[in-house]
């Protein structure tokens, strides 16, 4: 069992294990190296009708991964809320820290300013690190319990029932190995994401040009 390799721990510890790595993957700092996006797509593979034999037979409910799936990763992503309100400024208030340090705070800040929570908390779920560190940053840096709860659920669910349903679909339709499939489609996911990042960074870049 290998729980940095998405097939393992669907094909090993099924459902409680696919909850329990989204939630520590979207919650908890430890979580920053598990599969996200590959996992979730998997997982979905595995509760299609001939998905499942092209994982070696691991089989997944579908009903149980579709309601499951995003109530543990908004539970995730409120515990890591949480933790950087409550013990964020310590972690983060060091100059020289390699992961956690103060520039990471202030990039945060300047983000949100410029995106908006919502829009932020949103194109995260769909980058990997970014989804686990931003919300214990979101924390750090103040934004509201209740407000981070609105734009978590919001994010959460779009975030698995695009991935999960994707790999449902898709599911009925493979032949042969899954891992041809795998990485394109997990590649395709973080580029649909990071689009919109990428045209603002254009925008801005534009925008500097002109000013000088």
């Amino acid at each position: 069992m290998n729980l940095f390799d998405a097939h393992s721990i669907v094909s090993d510890l099924g459902l409680i294990g696919v909850l329990a790595i989204i939630f520590a993957e979207t919650g908890l700092l430890v979580g920053l190296a598990f599969p996200g996006d590959s996992l979730l797509f998997l997982a979905g593979v595995a509760a299609s009708g001939s998905g499942a034999a092209v994982l070696g037979d691991a089989h997944l409910s579908a009903g149980a991964l579709f309601v499951g799936a995003p109530i543990a990763a908004i539970a995730g992503a409120q515990v890591g809320h949480w933790f950087g309100h409550r013990f964020g400024r310590k972690l983060f208030d060091r100059p020289d820290g390699r992961v956690f340090n103060r520039q990471k705070v202030v990039a945060t800040e300047k983000w949100l300013r410029k995106y908006g929570t919502g829009k932020a908390i949103i194109l995260a779920r769909f980058v990997p690190f970014i989804r686990t560190l931003l919300n214990p940053m979101c924390g750090v840096v103040g934004i509201s319990a209740k407000k981070f709860f609105i734009w978590n659920v919001v994010g959460g669910l779009i975030w698995t029932q695009l991935v999960i349903g994707l790999g449902f679909v898709l599911g009925e339709k493979l032949e042969g190995s899954v891992d041809k499939y795998l990485l394109p489609v997990v590649g395709l996911i973080i580029l649909a994401s990071l689009t919109p990042v990428i045209i603002e960074l254009f925008r801005e870049w534009q925008t500097r040009k002109h000013h000088k």
